[in-house]
């Protein structure tokens, strides 16, 4: 019987890959890196015994573990896919990650060993430890023909941390009945509801004067921002809101007297709510054109993922499945809202009903990120679970 390479070496391997993410390049993928990971992993799909493996000019693997059923069984198993991403999150850098496993002396995971950071980089568990978890449990299931089981798809995306994740993924040639981005946080999350989702930027034009003889003539572009930036409320910040509240959250700025910009994330799970946050934005350009004339202000607004439970209630026996196969491995399911989104929001609305399991990490984006290791093994047992549950309801 062939040997399953450890969940663990194969992650730190994983992380050994530099795939930030970027959106200013605007190609696909928007770096480099994520496709060097690509090549990596299709090989290595191939190397464990997956068939059909694909990788396409922008970065997108998918590959197939076929039934091991007769083909007259195989025909009334659906078929699952199971997702996850390449990329890390700009916000924190994703270069040269030196892991380290401890043992946590306490708090929820007392006593269990944990890969963290070394406090320089993000750990990359978001989403190399979905990736690591579906890859090891395809790697078990080959190396377990006793294993009924029927057509499993696999795929892994670029640039879902810039909300690009599913701009080029072909649902149609996925061909899976439904799938699971393995893409969630702490062991047990289970999430079916999340933000509606938009980008802005907002650019401001002033007027550079010898500030010298600049009285009533000159127009501080980064001053204007820094006033639109004050008009929207205090409170309404990620900082300041959890579970289905929604914000605006300020990403990035720049700015010259002449030229200055604001990148803003909106973000609300009620759809309402979310299209009253975008028109707020223009209705306070629109002011700050009145105050200083038209044009200082310009907003470049573009939608990028809905709340994909209006998808997923129609089918809710993903979720019941899901949460079955968590209490058959041991695990407390945790239904909750994502406060953010994934590649399986946008694909629900292409007609992949996709929800979101946890990958075990918590503290993602950040240098404080870390998985418990035990959490990595639980969302792999979960996987399993699900392919032998579809496989024995058929």
């Amino acid at each position: 019987m062939a040997k399953v390479m450890n969940i663990v070496d194969r992650f730190l391997k994983y992380v050994s890959f530099c795939t930030t993410s970027d959106e200013t390049t605007g190609t696909t993928p928007s770096t480099p890196g994520q496709m060097v990971f690509a090549r990596y992993l299709a090989d290595e799909l191939k190397t464990i015994g997956m068939t059909d493996v694909t990788l396409d000019e922008n970065g997108y693997i998918m590959a197939t573990l076929e039934s091991n059923q007769p083909s007259e069984i195989s025909r009334q198993i659906p078929v699952i896919g199971f997702i996850a991403h390449m990329d890390t999150s700009p916000d924190v850098s994703g270069e040269n990650i030196k892991p380290q496993i401890v043992t946590a002396t306490d708090g929820r995971y007392a006593g269990q060993q944990i890969i963290k950071t070394d406090g320089t980089t993000l750990l990359g568990a978001d989403d190399k430890a979905g990736i690591a978890e579906i890859v090891t449990a395809m790697e078990y299931l080959i190396a377990h023909p006793e294993i009924k089981h029927g057509k499993v798809r696999v795929g892994f995306t670029p640039d879902e941390e810039i909300g690009c994740g599913a701009d080029h993924f072909d649902v149609a040639a996925f061909g899976a009945d439904f799938a699971y981005t393995m893409d969630g946080g702490a062991i047990g999350e289970l999430e079916y509801e999340n933000f509606n989702a938009a980008a802005c930027k907002v650019h401001f034009h002033g007027i550079n004067v010898h500030p010298g003889a600049a009285y009533h003539k000159m127009i501080n572009s980064m001053l204007v921002a820094q006033r639109f930036a004050a008009m929207l409320p205090s409170d309404e910040t990620p900082s300041e809101t959890q579970g289905y509240e929604g914000f605006y959250h300020l990403v990035g700025m720049s700015g010259t007297v002449e030229e200055s910009s604001l990148s803003y994330i909106i973000r609300d799970h009620d759809r309402t709510r979310f299209e009253e946050r975008k028109r707020e934005i223009e209705r306070l350009a629109a002011l700050i054109n009145d105050q200083y004339g038209a044009g200082t202000a310009e907003v470049e607004m573009r939608d990028q993922y809905y709340n994909m439970r209006e998808k997923i209630e129609p089918v809710m026996y993903v979720i019941d499945l899901a949460k079955q196969a968590m209490e058959a491995v041991g695990v407390t399911p945790v239904v909750k809202p994502i406060r953010g989104g994934t590649d399986g929001a946008r694909l629900s609305f292409e007609g992949l009903p996709c929800p979101n399991i946890f990958a075990g990490g918590e503290n993602f984006h950040s240098r404080m990120e870390f998985v418990p290791i035990p959490s990595m093994e639980a969302a792999r047992d979960v996987i399993l679970e699900i392919v032998k549950m579809v496989a024995a309801q058929r």
